[in-house]
């Protein structure tokens, strides 16, 4: 999937969705409606509507709904290559019920190109909006969510491996216990961040002219950390967009497919950046502040490079993505101050 053009395909998928849901066994429901809904720069996220009230979300994993331009070193990523695809989808879904994380129902999971000619998976459409949203309009409406998804998080942290890796093992060795160490987080986070910054330094001139100093940086702090010989189940990409709500309050997780096993500061350094004071909710003790300071500073060299080589491939939220990498410069920058 990796490379394709990007921009979806909606008259396909409103060719193919009631034949979707025919074999999701939804019944002979009149299609009243597709939309393209939020979302979705690895796959298409669709809205199918009835005219009897009830409505799916449709993901659709294909070429033509995959932004992401091929990563010139997507063999060197283990676990951080590009994760996607229908397949591991499912796998990280059933991994993260298991750990008692909800997740929307999924209602088929099909990737015979019987019914559609992409993998497919219409799942549950939880209209509470997103967590995201409920923290803007009403911080006091969205405490008890909070509450919720810091149990779940803490549920996902008890889920343990002996070695990293990804959860169905797509793109990357899979962890599983009793398997033989694949190597240590942190070398993965400093390789992959070495690598980031000196793609980065091509793009933007104040990167370059630190670059130096920001690769000394890196490896300062990762000679700095001890080995650690247990890893935890995390999301990987956990902000408040991408955490649904119901109408009953109750968190909702979604772009789950690069769920992995890996240090929980990994999922701190992304959830205290995209939670804000929010994030306070979701502290959690224990956390190694060596590690958190390398995988902040790797972070942000991933939110230069990543919104950037999005762009490559037609992502249409331009001034998003280079808002989000001018940010991840500053910070960046300020760490080697």
């Amino acid at each position: 999937m990796v490379g394709g053009a990007g921009g979806g395909d909606l008259p396909a998928v409103r060719k193919h969705a009631a034949a979707v849901l025919r074999a999701a066994a939804l019944g002979d429901r009149q299609l009243a409606g597709v939309t393209r809904a939020r979302g979705g720069s690895k796959k298409g996220v669709y809205r199918l509507s009835c005219a009897d009230g009830f409505s799916a979300i449709l993901y659709v994993w294909s070429r033509a709904e995959d932004y992401w331009p091929a990563d010139p070193d997507a063999a060197a990523e283990e676990v951080f290559t590009h994760a996607s695809g229908l397949r591991l989808f499912t796998a990280c879904a059933r991994r993260l019920e298991a750990a008692g994380v909800t997740v929307p129902r999924v209602y088929l999971a099909d990737e015979s190109h019987a019914v559609y000619p992409a993998g497919v998976a219409p799942v549950e459409d939880v209209r509470g909006g997103t967590l995201e949203d409920l923290l803007a309009a009403d911080p006091p409406g969205a405490e008890p969510v909070m509450k919720r998804l810091g149990g779940m998080l803490t549920s996902m942290w008890r889920q343990r491996a002996e070695r990293p890796g990804r959860v169905g093992g797509v793109g990357g060795r899979a962890a599983r216990p009793g398997a033989p160490d694949a190597g240590r987080c942190e070398q993965i986070v400093v390789d992959r961040a070495v690598r980031h910054l000196d793609r980065a330094a091509e793009r933007v001139p104040p990167v370059a002219a630190a670059r130096s100093r920001l690769a000394e940086t890196l490896r300062a702090l990762a000679a700095a950390i001890e080995p650690r010989a247990q890893y935890t189940l995390i999301h990987g990409e956990l902000g408040p967009d991408h955490v649904l709500v119901t109408g009953r309050r109750e968190p909702v997780v979604i772009d789950i497919e690069g769920t992995m096993y890996f240090d929980a500061e990994w999922e701190h350094v992304f959830l205290r950046l995209r939670f804000g004071q929010a994030y306070d909710w979701l502290r959690m003790d224990g956390l190694d502040e060596r590690r958190l300071r390398l995988y902040s500073l790797a972070l942000d060299l991933s939110l230069i490079e990543g919104p950037l080589r999005l762009l490559d491939g037609g992502f249409p939220a331009r001034d998003a993505m280079l808002a989000i990498a001018a940010h991840a410069v500053d910070r960046a920058l300020a760490a080697t101050d």
